[in-house]
């Protein structure tokens, strides 16, 4: 069997894909993954061969931080609908299913080479907060205002879904006519299947019930990493007690000198050593003491069980990584379901979310005085024991039975 798995987008949405690609390996598959070029050597290091799709992700999140960005939205998603179809088409031919995530034009293009093909497709989510549901909000998209007064959440799910048609529906629309498929007049719900997959653990990010979708939630896709710390972050961690690591994984800052010396002081405020993670950020140290140390690509499923408490940004993956580990957790959410990741660990007790993207050392400060009472590593300790390992390894087990059920319960359009 042959599998495509899609994805556009940061660290967050490529590396679930590779723990899902090593396990249909292990299955028996074959498996390519179509991704930005920034991942070459992330999926060439775990034997899965990469087909890119676009332009780097890095340099585009960063220009749109920085307001450099040389393209309009409607610019940029026309040309990644093209180039996420042109590559999925180009390997796809004779597959049995793609499994497509990540930015809503690249995902429309994927399903439409699908589509094209005829070939099974099945879109996945990371994160509960993405799939319309009755029992939460929509996460508000580039230019649209959610009505705070409004309370009956599939009005705003309507909502969400004009909104995305304003914004691509055109786009993805002349695209899909000019490969001579036909025009679909709700986008969003389209590059949906009848059958989703949600890849998040079901403790820190269950899927409500009763729902209008039917989700299958597998737990979120675990790639177990057993590369061995640095020498030198070995020699720090053993010189003193557990440090609080604080990192913002893919996500750039605009104001990223002063976040470093907040967090610094925050952490030092709290009487701890101060463990740095540089990310696309590009985090620094602002002296020369020795407590406080940077790391650059780390395998944090070891680093967090040797952390007094985990600083970032809420990525889905960075926060199960955390829980996983049992790391107590301050949550500074950007963008995106980063805030839905900050409330989950805030009612799991397991950390608190930090109110808004910017900390102060004084706002930090206060948020750490909570993560590392004992009551919330008791907590954190207790959750770690419930957080699913083996969510790559159900999805495939799905993914392939359903292949061979000869695509019956999987969507091709």
């Amino acid at each position: 069997m042959r599998v495509v798995l899609v994805t556009y987008g940061s660290r967050g949405d490529v590396e679930p894909m590779t723990g899902l690609a090593r396990q249909l390996q292990a299955l028996g598959a074959e498996v390519r993954v179509c991704a930005p070029p920034d991942f070459a050597e992330l999926l060439g290091g775990v034997g899965v061969p990469l087909t890119p799709v676009g332009w780097p992700i890095r340099a585009l999140a960063t220009r749109a931080v920085t307001g450099k960005a040389p393209k309009t939205l409607p610019e940029i998603a026309a040309e990644l609908t093209a180039m996420a179809y042109e590559a999925v088409a180009a390997v796809a031919v004779g597959c049995d299913a793609v499994v497509a995530t990540g930015s809503l034009p690249a995902v429309a293009g994927a399903q439409a080479a699908a589509e094209k093909l005829g070939i099974p497709y099945v879109f996945t989510s990371f994160s509960p907060c993405y799939l319309p549901s009755p029992h939460h909000r929509p996460v508000a998209w580039p230019g649209q205002v959610l009505p705070a007064d409004e309370t009956d959440n599939r009005v705003l799910w309507d909502a969400n879904a004009e909104h995305l048609n304003t914004l691509f529906g055109e786009t993805i629309n002349t695209h899909r006519v000019s490969i001579g498929l036909p025009r679909t007049d709700n986008i969003r719900d389209h590059v949906h299947t009848a059958l989703l997959f949600l890849a998040a653990d079901p403790v820190l990010g269950p899927w409500p019930q009763p729902a209008d979708l039917d989700v299958a939630q597998t737990g979120a896709w675990i790639r177990p990493d057993e590369r061995p710390l640095s020498a030198g972050l070995e020699a720090y961690l053993d010189a003193g007690p557990p440090p609080v690591y604080v990192g913002f994984g893919s996500m750039p800052l605009r104001e990223a000198e002063e976040v470093t010396q907040a967090v610094i002081e925050a952490v030092r405020g709290q009487g701890r050593r101060v463990l740095l993670g540089s990310g696309w950020a590009d985090l620094a140290l602002i002296d020369d003491r020795d407590d406080c140390f940077v790391v650059g690509e780390v395998n944090q499923q070891a680093l967090f069980r040797r952390v007094a408490a985990a600083v970032h940004h809420g990525g889905a993956g960075t926060t199960t990584t955390a829980a996983r580990a049992g790391a107590p957790q301050v949550i500074v959410p950007q963008v995106a379901d980063q805030p839905y990741w900050a409330s989950r660990v805030a009612e799991l007790g397991i950390g608190t979310g930090h109110d808004g993207p910017t900390p102060t050392a004084e706002s930090l400060s206060s948020a750490l005085e909570i993560a590392l009472t004992p009551e919330t590593g008791a907590r954190a300790a207790a959750v770690a024991a419930t957080v699913r390992t083996d969510g790559a390894e159900r999805a495939a087990n799905l993914l392939l039975g359903m292949i061979g059920r000869s695509g019956s319960a999987v969507s091709a359009g």
